[in-house]
């Protein structure tokens, strides 16, 4: 997983002030108050915000990646920090004082031993179908056991495999990504931090391996065709439309 500290190097609010004296009035100007604009606009949002919607909400020209890695790391060491959900932006607690949180925080339904090895399996082979993450696990995967993690929002339907019967493709969404405190799929726990943390048997085989997830798992591979809406409807998660005689 990713060390953060050691991608973005920590510069204090003075730094970044001396750096921006290098720019013509103007331009630092300009900068100054799109990431404050930029600010209000993560704050206020109940959900991570996208750089496409910055940049339509904020002056043309603005220079979104700048703004947003200046205003990173103004909040860099601060109790709450700016972070990365994909290719999205959210106001997160700090990580060392989500202890402060715990008395806030709703006891939630824990995930069924199946439901956590299904969206494991959805996690780090997606795309993937219900056939092939049953041949994954060697047992019978229920309906409810899918429901469930789509209910959660973690897991959602892809698209449908070039296979016969065109079976549907699951992969995980980008509150999979916020909820577990990831910045991209491929910042998934590899094989040696899995057994570090003590969840792989000793008696792996020699050559076992963890699949390595895809860069894009938003992206449709060549295989997959992307849901219509027959497809929705065919799912049940569209209301058949109703057609003139």
């Amino acid at each position: 997983m990713k060390d953060h500290a050691s991608i973005i190097p920590f510069r204090t609010e003075r730094a970044i002030e001396a750096d921006a004296l290098n720019q013509n009035p103007a331009e630092r100007l300009h900068l100054a108050e799109a990431v404050r604009m930029a600010e209000a606009i993560v704050f206020a949002s109940a959900e991570p915000v996208s750089e496409k919607q910055l940049a339509d909400r904020l002056p043309a020209g603005v220079d979104i990646a700048a703004a947003m890695a200046d205003l990173q790391q103004i909040y860099a060491r601060r109790g709450v920090n700016l972070v990365r959900v994909g290719d999205d932006w959210a106001f997160r607690t700090a990580g060392d004082l989500a202890f402060l949180m715990s008395r806030e925080t709703v006891q939630q339904k824990k995930l069924s031993r199946a439901a956590l090895e299904v969206l494991a399996i959805i996690a780090y082979h997606q795309p993937v179908t219900r056939a092939e993450i049953e041949d994954i696990r060697g047992v019978e995967t229920s309906r409810g056991t899918l429901d469930t993690l789509m209910e959660t929002e973690w897991v959602r339907m892809r698209g449908r495999r070039h296979t016969p019967g065109r079976p549907v493709t699951y992969g995980t969404t980008g509150r999979f990504l916020d909820h577990f405190s990831l910045e991209e799929i491929r910042d998934l726990p590899g094989l040696d931090e899995l057994k570090g943390a003590g969840l792989l048997s000793a008696r792996m085989p020699a050559n076992f391996s963890v699949p390595l997830p895809p860069a894009d798992p938003d992206e449709l591979t060549e295989e997959e065709d992307p849901l219509t809406d027959i497809d929705l409807e065919e799912l049940g998660l569209l209301t058949p439309r109703i057609t003139d005689d």
